[in-house]
């Protein structure tokens, strides 16, 4: 069996990635998957921070649990989220270059007989940051939305991708034709309308129009229903589960888990590859 763990949303508590290394220890999974704002929460601007956390806690604390678990160390497979800034993605990459993780935003690597893909951009939210937001399917955002075109950069990109890059687009290129009956999707965005995308929106209006409590991806949920790939792995909204009373949905035959949690808990989902409507959720 391919057993695995994921997780989501750990913002640089270094409480939860005690527990994370904790659990990795002890259960020696093949896999684990780190689905986005996994950096220091409220660090934008702040590259020291950033820097301190990316290029010497997390390389000291993986190169610690490689020695201990010799063989027995995981493949981990990481992507950025919104609150992640992008200008750290050189240290995430040498990271990789040393062979303590994988660094598989808009990438593909196989894992045993299965294929796992990384996705981190999320549909425009009301936050400044813009490194890692595209528009949907379209140019329309919410009401209470900024657009991808405004806001910050960590990293500076060309106007042209600015204006029409889209989340509908980038899976087709991402994926091509090929099957994915086998595939794992790590996204930071959960699909539109499930369990997984429910915000605390309810009665709030802008300019007098309501505000929809849904808030994941329309790209994200067609490429699902048409595509149906085995399994896909959701962070970004830290109330759904609590909102909606599960951390889990399907649709058509693809399962979906997330691991985002509102509370101050690591939430850890653990999963077989082989058997994943078996897998169980936990707050460490």
């Amino acid at each position: 069996m391919t057993r695995c763990l994921f997780v989501s949303d750990l913002h640089g508590q270094i409480d939860r990635y005690q527990k994370l290394f904790h659990v990795m220890a002890e259960e020696k999974p093949e896999g684990v998957f780190i689905g986005g704002d996994f950096l220091p929460a409220g660090s934008s601007r702040g590259h020291a921070v950033v820097q301190d956390f990316v290029a010497g806690y997390l390389p000291d604390e993986l190169t610690r649990l490689r020695t201990s678990l010799a063989g027995d160390f995981p493949r981990i497979f990481l992507i950025m989220g919104n609150d992640d800034e992008r200008a750290a993605e050189p240290a995430v990459q040498e990271l990789e270059r040393r062979g303590l993780l994988e660094y598989i935003h808009d990438r593909k690597r196989n894992l045993e007989q299965f294929v796992a893909y990384g996705y981190a951009y999320v549909p425009p939210t009301p936050f400044l940051l813009k490194d890692w937001e595209r528009y949907d399917v379209s140019r329309y955002i919410d009401p209470g939305d900024i657009s991808p075109e405004e806001g910050w950069r960590s990293v500076p990109v060309p106007e042209r991708e600015r204006k029409h890059s889209t989340i509908k687009s980038d899976l087709d290129r991402l994926t091509g034709d090929e099957a994915l009956d086998q595939a794992v999707f790590l996204f930071h965005a959960p699909p539109y309308q499930t369990n997984l995308d429910r915000a605390a929106l309810d009665g709030s209006m802008i300019d007098g129009v309501p505000m929809d409590i849904h808030v994941g991806s329309i790209a994200v949920r067609r490429f699902i229903e048409a595509r149906q790939p085995l399994l896909t792995l959701h962070g970004h909204i830290h109330e759904s589960a609590a909102l909606t009373g599960s951390w889990r949905d399907t649709i058509g035959r693809t399962h979906l888990f997330s691991a985002a949690h509102d509370g101050s808990e690591l939430a850890v989902v653990s999963f077989e590859l082989e058997n994943v409507e078996s897998a169980t959720r936990r707050l460490l």
